[in-house]
């Protein structure tokens, strides 16, 4: 298959990565909207694996279900060998999915704090949150 465009818009292409996303059990999803803010996408999709393994199988499951479901092929897919953050790009919306110590450590929510954020709530309401407090 040769690399093409989504047919699908915007908020569908970030409604079915958030889907993907959470059916591997990604905590913390944000989307940020980028439009009129950066030109090489409109939108971060930004979620959290607990470990290496669910981190790929985050990635795996989106990469997967996008070009099973809908035909999209990611331009690019980055860091998969050790997964502490991979990047996969679908055009108009890139998807971060990293590690909680690497989330942390690179912040990008804070660093794009200037665009519009959206906060899908993780699946399972009894999960352990990376932004929330940790139960004791």
């Amino acid at each position: 298959m040769t690399e093409q465009q989504p047919e699908l818009g915007g908020e569908q292409l970030v409604a079915e990565v958030v889907r993907l996303a959470h059916d591997k059990k990604a905590l913390d999803v944000v989307e940020l909207d980028l439009r009129g803010i950066v030109d090489f996408t409109d939108r971060f999709v930004i979620a959290t694996g607990r470990t290496d393994r669910q981190v790929k199988a985050i990635s795996d499951g989106i990469v997967e279900g996008m070009k099973k479901q809908h035909g999209v092929i990611a331009r690019k897919v980055e860091g998969l060998p050790e997964a502490r953050w991979v990047l996969i790009d679908l055009w108009d919306v890139v998807v971060h999915v990293f590690q909680p110590d690497t989330r942390e450590l690179y912040r990008l929510e804070k660093l794009w704090d200037d665009a519009p954020k959206v906060e899908y709530p993780n699946p399972d309401d009894g999960a352990d949150s990376f932004f929330g407090d940790d139960p004791a």
